[in-house]
């Protein structure tokens, strides 16, 4: 093939085939590199959109990197040039693939514009899948092989390289005579004659069909993971928005609302869960009742997002309203169950009820599979004993028992939900808890002991989101 610059300037010398040799060897190093990360980040499932775009940019890499060693491996080897006008016999066939060739990616040709002849390499012609027995396509017969839409594309691209001397770069999709469509992309530029003169046009069309393929899935699990993301952020926001919306806007020691009870000091807190950023079902709840009685109320509803926020929403909505309407926290415990159980979508929760009466310093409450509340009294804590009491959502129609307490000036109750210590048992974090006692009894407000809870479990990288509720009685 003649040198495709100039005709009277010689083209560079191709490099040593040692260096190619060091090339190679170098791309097949990084491809066993590449694909060894790839193996030790791919999970089993392959459900996370972040893990499927990742895997997606590891396979176009090793896609590329085939590529480059076929490449590399051709240029070692030297081009299979296919003669103008082959003679046709009937046993002709493909030549057999050389190792390391790119027989199925890279081909090249040039069409001499003096004499009207062409010549293609034999990986050409197994690119657009015609008989190397047969004469290679002129220019003006060459666009009879690509797609309509594709047709002016071609044809501007060769007028402004045997017009202007423009060297042609650009993709268009070939219909091979088997009905395959493959996306190839052609880079050439004129070849001049002594006079200046365009003589002869040369040009080496590439395979790209499965590259754009990788990088269309590349593209498409990107946008998947760009919509995941949104999605999971529109989630987060809404089930944000829904629990400010209607937990107490406490963080730190405020009054009930409308300026309630003083006989109560309250203070509570939200812990966020430190590997997971959406909210689950974890609410607290304080509210003076019409009877000057004061409802505490603390719990959970299992799973995270939007749906459980909304269940949390309606579990609070109907402590509030049975609270109100005097219902005792054990049979509040019942109706809350039916609730639950009848809800379109079942859900197990746990919660703890309380009835503080301040005229007798009376506590009565109801649990449903939750920890009991700590009572503190001179600095040294104990858990409740609590009634009997199942998960809420766990079976139909369920009894659940009440305790009552009474207590002193100085008393502080707490309460809490799972989670608060992180990998530990709920034991675990009770105990955490009473060890506070002596702490507890120095503080000076509800706001001082919630204070103190968040600085011993606040900082834990906790798996699931958690609450404290804390009421110091005051007189």
């Amino acid at each position: 093939m003649p040198p495709h610059l100039s005709a009277d300037r010689p083209a560079a010398q191709p490099p040593g085939r040692g260096s190619v040799e060091a090339l190679i060897s170098q791309t097949r190093r990084l491809k066993g590199d590449v694909d060894a990360v790839r193996r030790d980040t791919q999970s089993d499932d392959g459900s996370d959109p972040q893990e499927r775009w990742q895997r997606a940019l590891y396979d176009l890499a090793l896609h590329q990197l085939d590529d480059l060693d076929e490449h590399l491996a051709q240029l070692r080897d030297g081009p299979a040039l296919v003669d103008a006008a082959p003679a046709a016999t009937p046993d002709s066939a493909p030549p057999a693939p050389r190792r390391g060739s790119l027989l199925s990616r890279v081909g090249s040709a040039e069409w001499n514009l003096l004499t009207d002849e062409a010549s293609w390499s034999g990986e050409l012609y197994q690119i657009l899948g015609r008989d190397p027995a047969t004469a290679p396509l002129t220019l003006d017969e060459l666009p009879s092989l690509v797609l309509d839409e594709d047709r002016p594309k071609l044809t501007a691209m060769v007028t402004n390289c045997l017009v202007d001397a423009k060297p042609i770069d650009g993709e268009f999709h070939v219909v091979r005579p088997d009905g395959e469509v493959r996306t190839v992309h052609m880079m050439g530029e004129p070849v001049l004659d002594t006079d200046g003169s365009t003589a002869s046009m040369w040009a080496v069309l590439r395979d790209v069909s499965e590259l754009r393929r990788s990088q269309r899935v590349v593209s498409e699990t990107r946008d998947s993971l760009q919509h995941h993301r949104h999605h999971a952020q529109t989630e987060q926001r809404l089930a944000v928005e829904l629990q400010e919306a209607v937990l107490p806007p406490w963080r730190g020691s405020l009054r009930l609302p409308h300026q309630g009870p003083e006989t109560l000091d309250l203070a509570a807190h939200y812990l966020p869960s430190s590997t997971s950023a959406l909210i689950g079902g974890d609410w607290y709840d304080a509210l003076e009742l019409a009877d000057g009685a004061t409802l505490l109320s603390i719990g959970d509803l299992t799973g995270h997002g939007v749906a459980v926020a909304s269940g949390m929403a309606t579990l609070l909505g109907a402590v509030r309203g049975m609270a109100m309407a005097g219902t005792e926290p054990g049979q509040l415990m019942s109706w809350l169950n039916q609730l639950l159980d009848a809800t379109v979508q079942p859900a197990l929760g746990s919660a703890v009820c309380c009835r503080y009466r301040p005229d007798t310093r009376t506590l009565t409450w109801a649990q449903a599979g939750h920890p009991a509340p700590l009572l503190f009294r001179d600095g040294t804590g104990r858990r409740l004993n609590a009634p009997d009491g199942v998960l809420l959502g766990a079976t139909s129609g369920a009894v659940y028992a009440q305790a009552e307490e009474t207590l002193e000036v100085g008393d502080l109750l707490l309460l809490h939900t799972d989670g608060l210590a992180p990998r530990h048992s709920t034991a675990d974090a009770v105990n955490q808890l009473l060890e506070l006692g002596p702490r507890f009894g120095e503080a000076r407000t509800a706001q001082d002991c919630a204070r103190l809870v968040v600085e011993e479990f606040g900082e834990s990288e906790r798996e699931d989101n958690a609450c404290v509720l804390v009421a110091r009685v005051t007189s």
